[in-house]
């Protein structure tokens, strides 16, 4: 590694250890790197700033922005905890079964981790608790389902990585399903099996009427889910469509069929997904500057050339990648770690013979299972914070769950044809 490469290694991993927000960290890095390790002029920096947010494809990571807090601030969420309470609550750990159906679908539309914690880890985790259920059962449970929100499609993190490889939206959403069920299935099993001999609170088995009387209440909100990928891979409309209607249909849910929500209430919404998304776009231009400087220098060749020099194997190389990106995920949100290291590992994988859309999903679930990683996942101080514990506690709550997702990451890691079969059914992959 050139001196120069390692000063700027250090500089963007000082300024993150000092806690300097990560556009900051990004932004700072690549201008101290035009300025002092390149020739060119700091107005490429800036015109890579403006021409990273001229992208149409960030339309439709705002708009599910704007659909998640729409189904927060209004009645959706509760409406699909019901219907997730009413099919499995009566089982052994059946709450707990409710809980990771209820991330899977709240996942299934807001594309979100963050937002899919704090919507129901407040709601489920007192529920939870308030049943008999053991506390860390219930904080590791509803610390690691959320990343089904960045799993199962629409995810932000294959959006932005769809972007910046060219692969198929469409066929990468397809990836995600697979994995997201297992993972439901993996945990609904591991609740059954911990709580079938224990003293917790069940629901009664619901009647036939119960059952048809719940998925009528949540009809409109299940409708949401339908229109969403039933629109898209109909080719009724695309992604980016599909993510305006999601918006518009939850809008004139809650305001009109629900009643939830008020006119006055649409400003406030708006206002804040704003404020979320200018967010997310200040990290995607901070990130796409400190690409541009590692473009520059040709960064992801040398990076290629010394990787292939060392490694031969296609099953060491995704080994490799797993444990890096789990690592890279405890320390970096999943929009930065996929805008930065994307172009760095792509041009690998044509190397090991892995297609671009399988590493897709793998970069995903990696950087998922990153966000209830200790010592500095997110979501671990989020539901700290929820149920005043502290972050020792939490990560050892999410051991057990973290166990059945690093199984999943590895079943779809070493079976790539699990889950490209589909895409490739649908004509997404030649």
């Amino acid at each position: 590694m050139e001196l120069n490469h390692l000063i700027v290694l250090l500089i963007l991993l000082g300024t993150m250890a000092a806690y300097v927000p990560v556009f900051m960290c990004l932004f700072f890095t690549a201008f101290l790197s035009f300025v002092f390790f390149t020739d060119l002029p700091v107005l490429l920096l800036a015109q890579t700033l403006f021409r990273s947010l001229d992208k149409f494809a960030l339309v439709v990571v705002l708009f599910f922005i704007l659909c998640g807090n729409i189904m927060t601030a209004g009645s959706i969420v509760e409406k699909l905890i019901k219907v997730a309470n009413i099919l499995v609550s009566w089982l052994p750990g059946g709450l707990g079964m409710a809980g990771v159906l209820a991330c899977g679908l709240f996942g299934a539309i807001s594309g979100s981790t963050v937002a899919t914690v704090v919507a129901l880890g407040g709601f489920m985790i007192p529920a939870l608790l308030d049943n008999g259920y053991d506390e860390k059962y219930t904080l590791g449970l509803m610390t690691t389902s959320p990343n089904l929100g960045v799993i199962i499609p629409p995810s932000i993190g294959m959006i932005l990585y769809s972007m910046i490889s060219n692969v198929s939206l469409e066929g990468l959403f397809l990836t995600g399903f697979l994995p997201g069920v297992l993972i439901m299935g993996g945990v609904c099993v591991y609740s059954y099996l911990l709580h079938r001999k224990a003293e917790i609170v069940r629901m009664p088995v619901p009647t036939p009427g119960e059952v048809l009387g719940a998925l009528k209440e949540g009809f409109w909100s299940l409708m949401l889910i339908v229109i969403i990928f039933g629109g898209i891979f109909s080719g009724v409309f695309t992604a980016n469509e599909a993510a305006v209607v999601a918006c518009v249909y939850a809008f004139i849910v809650e305001i009109f069929i629900h009643k939830s929500m008020k006119l006055g209430d649409v400003k406030k919404i708006t206002v804040s997904s704003a404020v979320t998304s200018a967010t997310l776009l200040i990290i995607v231009a901070g990130a796409t500057c400190f690409g541009r400087y590692l473009t520059l220098e040709s960064i992801p060749g040398k990076i290629t050339e010394a990787v292939l020099s060392s490694i031969q194997s296609p099953i060491v190389f995704l080994l490799a990648m797993n444990v890096l990106l789990l690592m890279v995920g405890m320390f970096m949100d999943i929009i930065s770690a996929t805008l930065i290291l994307g172009p760095v590992f792509l041009p690998m994988l044509g190397a090991f013979n892995i297609d671009p859309m399988h590493f897709g999903l793998i970069m995903t679930v990696n950087l998922a299972i990153g966000y209830c990683s200790p010592p500095m996942g997110v979501s671990l101080y989020i539901t700290g914070a929820i149920a005043n514990r502290n972050i020792i506690y939490v990560s050892k709550a999410v051991m057990p769950f973290m166990a059945i997702q690093i199984g999943v990451l590895l079943l779809i890691t070493y079976l790539p044809d699990v889950v490209l079969w589909f895409p490739r059914l649908l004509g997404f992959i030649q």
